[in-house]
């Protein structure tokens, strides 16, 4: 790469303002908020070019897509494979050929075919491309007729720097300071001259870096500036967003337009929903357009709108509410079934909560015609889950079986300690069974076999109704209620779960098809005489507790591990720092010694033997700001407490 050329003396706001005044010309630009497919550039170059279509008639002048529209984002190492970078070229020039009609603006894989990268693999960028009359533009003032992706993130589910080169390693390698690289690109738009500030994703996020693109760019005085994303749903998040986005409009007196893919990509284990809420700033900050979450859109305003101030600001959707998450949720869940072509469903019933929304979101995404709900009783199993899990069947209109389990699981008991073992001494020895792990035999009974064999009779898949909370500690039945081809509430704490039977029934129903008395009962996997619902006998988790001590291992920012935990308990703030009811605590935990032997009992599970459980679990469709699988990456290391722990402890055992 030759060296770049560094730009333009930077003119004052005022100047630049100035000029538009004279050189006035109304532009109409389109926000394509377009459903992207992940590793399919073909079927993502198609749904642009249908955009555009419908872009040109709309008389827009510009169309702006998403980060990766062609190629997708997550696609794990397929960013080796050649023949699949060619393929992205060549559809993208599909696109800028395209150009000739509108000028567009769109993410795609740039490849340097002369260069390497850090892998020693052809080197590649995520780059922004800027077309118009059918040709790149922004080669006038950079090496490459695009622009490089700055700011690699490389936390939770992210993994850019495995594959791409950003431009601060291209600064590096030239031996000159990133700044220099960072460079508007100037478009002709009906046959004046635009400035624009290209940016891409987790650029517009520089305050945690050591190099803010946005701050770097507005210095040019930009006529607007582009933010080009695929950006998963995360409950909360827009909200943020917009605060963030809205404050770098304000502050640079630049309007700013951001646009998001929606649909569903992975990373393996775990799915992730994008839900778009793309959105248009006007130089004051207000949001001036704002596109419907989880649904393709194109918007178009006017840049005179955005450059002079919106009339009245548009509110943007919601993100952190019970119904968001009820669309995100279902969303997924239905994106994630047409991607593997599975039309219909087994469901295990218990009368329980999790399993009675598991059955509902079903039978909303698939119809009730397509959810088989099995209750599977043994002699633990009180006639009054079974008759809530026959009325959940028909609320919901969903076929419904019931298959006792008794005689297997006693077969099976009975197979393990009366069958003799052969010993190379010639002597013979026999298995006993304690009570928790025919627990187990009931639970895996369930799934692997009937489950199992059910799904492959009605011709779809079984599912698992595992919570957050559960998943955790690893309250769930390895090769039992833990299978399934899909997890879609374990990304919800079990307070999320309850939350969702009510909106279901008050909002999506408008009846009561989750039976109140699922709401009301006990939790309880009644797999023992010890977890008698009618006796109000049930799980071991508290779940208004633990459900807030088992976010902060795995949700906050900065993890808690058992020493903050402890630490907060000394000081009288645990509920504070929890989110938890206040005097929750004291009053499940009369004295520290049953704090913490609850604590340690949890912890143990959390970073022991749940995690063996959680890299076997099914995929996990994400919407928080932490989920299990790729956006929690953790190892097999065992259990282990610090020293300033072991120390808080005992002095406070001692007290």
């Amino acid at each position: 790469m030759s060296p770049p050329v560094t730009g333009q003396a930077m003119p004052h706001r005022e100047e630049s303002l100035e000029k538009i005044g004279e050189d006035h010309c109304m532009i109409k630009i389109a926000l394509g908020q377009a459903e992207i497919i992940p590793g399919r550039p073909d079927l993502n170059s198609r749904a642009l070019t249908k955009m555009i279509d419908r872009a040109v008639q709309d008389k827009a002048d510009l169309i702006i897509f998403p980060e990766m529209s062609i190629p997708g984002y997550l696609l794990g190492d397929t960013w080796e494979q050649t023949s699949f970078l060619r393929d992205c070229e060549d559809y993208g020039q599909l696109i800028i050929d395209r150009s000739r009609d509108i000028a567009v603006i769109f993410g795609n894989v740039a490849v340097d075919w002369n260069k390497k990268g850090d892998d020693g693999r052809v080197r590649k960028y995520n780059a922004c491309f800027a077309a118009a009359g059918g040709h790149l533009v922004g080669g006038e003032n950079f090496s490459y007729p695009f622009r490089i992706k700055t700011l690699h993130p490389n936390y939770r589910e992210f993994d850019d720097t495995r594959h791409f080169f950003s431009l601060r390693k291209v600064a590096a390698e030239l031996g000159i300071e990133a700044e220099n690289l960072l460079q508007p690109v100037t478009m002709t738009i009906k046959g004046k001259p635009f400035t624009v500030a290209c940016i891409i994703c987790e650029d517009s996020w520089g305050d945690d870096y050591g190099l803010n693109p946005v701050h770097t760019l507005t210095r040019y005085q930009p006529d607007f500036i582009v933010n080009i994303s695929s950006s998963p749903f995360t409950a909360g998040k827009n909200t943020k967003r917009n605060r963030v986005f809205s404050k770098q409009a304000a502050e640079a007196g630049i309007p700013l337009i951001y646009v998001n893919t929606v649909g569903l990509q992975n990373n393996g284990k775990t799915v992730y929903t994008f839900d778009g809420s793309s959105a248009a700033y006007d130089r004051q900050g207000m949001i001036a357009a704002a596109c419907p979450s989880f649904t393709p859109h194109l918007a178009i305003i006017d840049y005179d709108q955005l450059k002079a101030g919106a009339k009245e600001a548009v509110t943007a959707p919601p993100d952190a509410s019970i119904g968001t998450l009820f669309r995100a949720v279902t969303y997924g869940m239905e994106k994630f079934l047409a991607s593997i072509g599975m039309k219909r469903v087994v469901i295990g019933v218990s009368g329980g909560i999790d399993s009675s929304v598991a059955a509902a979101l079903y039978a909303h995404v698939l119809g009730p015609e397509n959810v088989l709900l099995v209750n599977l009783p043994s002699r633990y199993n009180s006639d009054t889950t079974k008759a809530i899990a026959a009325s959940l069947s028909s609320n919901l209109g969903c076929p419904y079986i019931v298959i006792p389990i008794e005689d297997a699981v006693n077969t099976t008991i009975k197979q393990i300690t009366t069958t003799p073992i052969l010993m190379p001494d010639g002597t013979t020895q026999y298995l006993s069974l304690t009570p928790f792990m025919t627990e187990n035999i009931q639970a895996r009974d369930r799934s692997a076999r009937v489950l199992a064999a059910l799904a492959a009779a009605f011709g779809g898949g079984f599912t698992c109704n595992a919570n957050k909370c559960e998943l955790t500690v690893g309250y769930a039945t390895l090769y039992g209620d833990q299978a399934g081809f899909l997890a879609p509430l374990a990304d919800l704490w079990k307070h999320q779960v309850y939350a969702l039977a009510s909106y279901i029934n008050d909002t999506v129903y408008g009846r009561e098809v989750i039976p109140q008395k699922s709401i009301d009962i006990v939790p309880s996997a009644e797999l023992s005489f010890d977890q008698a619902v009618d006796e109000g006998k049930g799980d071991p988790l508290v779940y208004p507790y633990h459900d807030y001590l088992f976010r902060s291992f795995v949700e906050h920012w900065n993890r808690a591990t058992p020493e903050d935990i402890l630490t907060w308990y000394d000081q009288g703030i645990i509920e504070e720092k929890l989110g938890c009811q206040p005097g929750l605590v004291q009053s499940l935990f009369p004295t520290a010694a049953l704090f913490i032997a609850d604590l340690e009992r949890w912890w143990k599970q959390y970073t022991g033997l749940a995690v063996a459980k959680r890299i076997q679990a099914p995929p996990v469709l994400a919407v928080s700001r932490r989920a299990y699988g790729f956006d929690h990456r953790e190892a097999q290391n065992g259990v282990y407490f610090t020293r300033r722990y072991e120390l808080l402890k005992s002095k406070l055992l001692w007290r």
